[in-house]
């Protein structure tokens, strides 16, 4: 537990059902801050709207959460028993096909933006279309002005060739915020040896995500197949190349669930990963179900063999590293 409390502990991807409870959890589970996805398929309006809910929480739960503009925000966080949030599109649907929204949204807080989610997008391919295209013109621009304003690229729910070009056109680091390495298992959204070879000799990150569907064996994946994982990941990439991104979704109802995966674009009930088996939410793994059980992944990357100074930057220095080098734009 003192390695537990010393950690500057970053978590790359959360949609809960924001409440007390879970931000107390969060504090509890010693979370310094959290990357919060904001939007899925909201255009610019109604990111507006998810905003202003979050400028309410801000005002409403002053003693558990604060906003963080920047990477010292987050160390003040740590200093002060706070949970920092960050802000994350998980879809470019809010800068619909204006490239001038991308500084927009910068300027009100969004530190990562995915260029895709799961569906060809205005900007690139997603994971779930059977032809992937790579980075359209409007991505190349986009990246560019991501690149110039200090917006991380991310590519969780993109295509092969899509994630292989956006690491190649952009000139800081991108991100894969949460997912696994296909290797661990086959989900569609989880990333080739490839893709993260490029990520880390570009200087990229990978977030290991705790979301079952894209785990060995599923909700009975064990801390130990876990950080297996995490250890030939290092052996390929780097340890200075890897995070955790838990994609955890506490307390959210299943209509979420539906807008996730359906949005306005389908008619049919789309099941991501699988059948109408996988209809509903996952059981969460047993040794990670909230934020509270943070201490467990520490511990079990601890047993693992990971020195503490490894321990550290899995958990959060190298979120610190890669989100400072954007707290500024060029």
């Amino acid at each position: 537990m003192r390695l537990h409390d010393s950690l500057v502990l970053i978590d790359g991807t959360q949609y809960s059902n924001w409440n007390r409870q879970i931000f107390e959890e969060m504090r509890a589970g010693g979370v310094t801050a959290v990357n919060a996805t904001i939007v899925y398929w909201e255009n610019a309006r109604e990111t507006l709207s998810r905003l202003a809910e979050w400028n309410a929480r801000f005002e409403r739960y002053p003693d558990l959460i604060v906003r963080a503009r920047t990477m010292d925000d987050v160390l003040e966080a740590k200093r002060t028993g706070k949970v920092a949030i960050l802000f994350g599109l998980q879809n470019c649907s809010p800068i619909e096909d204006d490239i001038g929204l991308v500084e927009v949204f910068r300027n009100l807080g969004v530190r990562t933006m995915q260029l895709t989610y799961n569906n060809q997008s205005l900007l690139a391919t997603g994971c779930y279309e059977s032809t992937d295209s790579g980075i359209t013109r409007f991505g190349r621009a986009v990246i560019a002005e991501m690149n110039r304003v200090g917006m991380v690229v991310d590519m969780s729910h993109s295509a092969e060739q899509s994630t292989l070009e956006a690491i190649a056109l952009s000139t800081r680091p991108i991100v894969i915020s949460h997912a696994n390495p296909s290797f661990f298992h086959a989900a569609k959204r989880n990333k080739s040896d490839d893709v993260l070879r490029a990520l880390g000799e570009s200087g990229g990150l990978i977030g290991f995500s705790l979301y079952p569907f894209h785990l060995k064996n599923g909700s009975r994946c064990t801390p130990g197949d876990f950080t297996d994982m995490v250890a030939r990941a290092v052996d390929l990439i780097g340890i200075d190349h890897v995070g955790i991104g838990s994609d955890l979704c506490q307390a959210q109802p299943y209509a979420v669930l539906e807008w996730m995966r359906n949005g306005r674009w389908s008619k049919e009930t789309d099941y991501g990963e699988g059948s109408a088996a996988n209809a509903a939410w996952p059981e969460p793994v047993g040794w990670f179900g909230s934020n509270a059980d943070f201490p467990n992944l520490t511990a079990a990357l601890s047993h693992a063999g990971f020195a503490d100074a490894e321990v550290a930057q899995i958990m959060g220095g190298n979120w610190m590293r890669i989100l400072r080098d954007s707290d500024h734009g060029c």
